[in-house]
């Protein structure tokens, strides 16, 4: 199963095993389970605190569980051959079964081993998919570090039964105690939050507990973390408030052009930019979503930020980097049928549609590539693109061309996604050329038409443009005094990641410049939950 250099770096990954463990495998006559069984022995040869069995008695068929030899209660399963994207998970899910401290806050851990009461998951991922492993690596710690909680994971592909019973068509995907839970990235403090009732309220505290900032950056993605770092190198107090660090570049897989990397993908590069922040001793908030914004001339010199929570933080200046999210179709049904058929990711989602009819709503590279992709999955992929031709880079579109499984409609206008029984089951267009209706019978719809910045709560505060982006200046300035704004939330053109972390740079060197500027305000009262 895993090759002499994948075996080499986990030799050493397992060296960190300091309590002894087991690997209790449930396997059948499959080559699943047999390729399972080649995978675990492998995994039991390289530390003699690992032990596999193959006494299982779970109905899941293959799978395999990590049990502790203390005896000690532990409740996390694979039903899966966790490799691709997953290898890490089950790296991880090895080291802390066998006792090494999690990368995590402590805050964090704190709050798991705290959660009171009773929690089975189940999570359905795909081993293509890039979003899940933050998901399955969540809940394997909740299992590591609470008895009460059991987790699951389950790969789609090898349970197909059972993501066609559930109707799942999009992951990850999560039930707690047989009900759904959540489907879509979600890290260990997310997952906590929805099940403590009360820590929204700790949390809110926790923000109108903090000092003022010198600069309060909203938004973690590659112009929040440039402009973080950029600010904390001149010796002032930094804060950085982002509902999701990494923001959208988790959701991308290769990237190839950022200068000086010559490949990597995007959960590695959030890693890196987390890396980078922390090194300067950042104030890192994660999960906090900013509502409001309220400008230094209406709060004593001070500008303040709103959170979802409730808490507020306050800084001398702020550098708005919201970033955008993909935009919708907003026809009837693509809500309705979301993650039952609609999807907007075609690397996670792709593998679930195997054999199946879809389409691509989009004719620019991202469509393109999403075609191109599930066109080796698939069974068939119809294009459509609202204009008369693709837009997309001339050598994507001839690859598209080349593949006969790929239908492509232009001057087409998608009108309505229908389903039935819960799922999608086909999409309605229209011929702009000929005004005719016609309907496409299918079972998955990828919507891939680009972004849309996160910018309504500044409606009304800021100058956006009629695109709802923030208007700035070269220096990264918008129409209030002491806020500057970078990266794809902006008017700022051709939004591209290395683009972003320039915005960031300059915005930060911008609010310096404000600083040094501005006289200091006076003390005031602390701003009032």
């Amino acid at each position: 199963m895993l090759d002499d250099t994948l075996l080499s770096q986990l030799k050493a990954y397992l060296e960190r095993v300091t309590q002894p463990f087991a690997l209790v495998a449930s396997l059948d006559a499959s080559d699943n389970a047999a390729q399972m069984r080649t995978l675990l022995e492998q995994i039991a040869s390289l530390s003699d605190k690992i032990s596999v069995r193959f006494d299982g008695t779970d109905a899941r068929r293959p799978s395999f569980a990590l049990e502790r030899a203390s005896g000690a209660a532990q409740h996390l399963r694979f039903a899966a051959i966790p490799l691709g994207h997953e290898f890490t998970s089950l790296v991880l899910a090895l080291l802390w079964t066998g006792g090494h401290p999690p990368k995590v806050e402590p805050e964090t851990i704190e709050a798991i081993r705290q959660l009171d009461g009773d929690y089975r998951f189940e999570v359905y991922m795909s081993l293509s998919c890039h979003n899940c492993p933050d998901v399955v690596q969540a809940l394997s710690l909740m299992a590591v570090l609470n008895p009460r909680v059991q987790t699951v994971v389950i790969d789609g592909a090898l349970y197909q039964d059972e993501v066609e019973a559930r109707q799942i068509m999009a992951v990850p995907t999560v039930y707690l105690n047989g009900e759904l839970f959540g489907s879509g990235r979600m890290d260990a403090a997310e997952i906590v939050a929805k099940l403590d009732s009360g820590a929204a309220q700790r949390d809110a505290a926790k923000l109108m507990a903090r000092e003022p900032y010198d600069v309060l950056i909203v938004g973690g993605g590659p112009a929040g973390a440039a402009a973080a770092v950029y600010a904390a190198r001149k010796g002032i107090r930094v804060g950085l408030a982002a509902e999701r660090f990494g923001g959208q570049v988790n959701d991308t897989l290769a990237i190839e052009n950022y200068i000086s990397v010559l490949e990597t993908d995007g959960p590695k590069f959030a890693t890196a930019l987390d890396a980078h922040v922390r090194q300067y001793g950042v104030d890192l908030l994660n999960q906090q979503r900013a509502e409001t914004l309220i400008p230094a001339e209406h709060d004593g010199g001070l500008i303040t930020v709103g959170f979802a929570s409730g808490g507020r933080l306050q800084a001398r200046s702020v550098i708005l980097a919201t970033g955008a999210r993909w935009r919708t179709i907003n026809v009837p049904g693509e809500a309705e049928y979301r993650n039952k058929g609609v999807a907007y990711c075609p690397h996670c989602d792709g593998p679930l549609f195997k054999g199946k009819r879809v389409s691509v709503i989009g004719g620019g590279n991202s469509g393109v590539e999403a075609a191109i992709d599930l066109a080796g999955v698939v069974a068939h992929v119809t294009l459509l693109e609202f204009a008369p031709e693709l837009r997309a880079d001339a050598v994507l579109v001839s690859k598209l061309r080349s593949l006969p499984n790929v239908t492509i409609h232009t001057n087409a206008q998608t009108t309505e996604i229908t389903g039935e029984g819960g799922k999608v089951n086909g999409l309605t267009y229209t011929d702009r050329t000929s005004g005719q209706s016609r309907h496409l019978p299918l079972e998955g719809v990828f919507v891939q038409i680009g972004l849309v910045p996160n910018t309504e709560w500044l409606k009304g505060v800021v100058e956006l443009s009629k695109f709802g982006e923030i208007v700035v200046d070269a220096k990264g300035q918008t129409s209030v005094p002491g806020v500057l704004a970078a990266g794809d939330a902006t008017t700022v053109p051709y939004k591209q990641i290395v683009i972003a972390a320039g915005d960031g740079a300059k915005a930060a060197l911008g609010a310096f410049d404000y600083l040094i500027r501005t006289p200091m305000p006076q003390p005031t009262e602390a701003v009032a939950a």
